[in-house]
């Protein structure tokens, strides 16, 4: 019996892929911004107008879904302005340098790594430090837990992990149960995930273009 839905992975970077779940909600997450001239006939898409025919006033505070702050953003028309979440800044960065572990992720933004990738699209002076995440960090954590997990209930172990997280720590699990079935004989071959595998192709794809 065939899948009705096959899960397709999010892109890498700042790269989305529109056929991707996640990052389709991704896309729907929002970011503070500003108004830097008017936007006619959008007050009812974001919130504050009741007529569809309402604009946004120069200099109104917005809050702008991911998808369409992208669309608006020309950084020689100067249409809005967009402000990092203060889950990126400066105050929660040096939380995450002392001790990224003990940072629920989940809470915080269950796209966390993928959102943060994409505000690397808007000019701010604090890219470079935003592209230095917790990542490498809590690795090596994610990869110990899934490898030491086995036939156990994880959901505490992974209810902190942003979606990113929570699919390596399923690729590991993945990668141990199949390798314990090996061992009992239960199985004729380990073989690479779909994460690996997918990864490899589009790495290929890159060399021959």
């Amino acid at each position: 019996m065939s899948e009705a839905y096959f899960p397709v992975g999010p892109g890498l970077g700042m790269e989305e892929n529109f056929l991707s779940l996640d990052d389709i909600l991704m896309s729907q997450e929002k970011l503070p911004g500003r108004a830097e001239s008017a936007l006619p006939r959008l007050a009812v898409l974001l919130g504050q107008g009741a007529g569809s025919a309402e604009s946004i006033p120069e200099g109104s505070k917005l809050e702008i879904p991911l998808w369409l702050a992208k669309g608006l953003h020309d950084s020689k028309r100067r249409i809005i302005s967009v402000e990092l979440p203060k889950i990126y800044k400066e105050a929660w960065r040096t939380v995450f340098s002392a001790d990224a572990n003990v940072v629920d992720l989940h809470k915080m933004g269950p796209y966390y790594y993928g959102f943060g990738s994409q505000l690397l699209n808007f000019e701010n002076p604090e890219n470079a430090e935003i592209a230095q995440t917790t990542f490498i960090a809590r690795f090596r954590r994610i990869m110990d837990s899934s490898q030491n997990a086995y036939n156990e209930d994880t959901s505490a172990l992974v209810a902190r992990l942003d979606e990113l997280e929570r699919a390596l720590f399923q690729v590991g699990q993945k990668g141990l149960n199949d390798f314990q079935c090996w061992e009992k004989g239960q199985a004729s071959q380990i073989t690479a995930s779909s994460l690996v595998q997918n990864y490899g192709k589009r790495k290929l794809t890159e060399v021959d273009g």
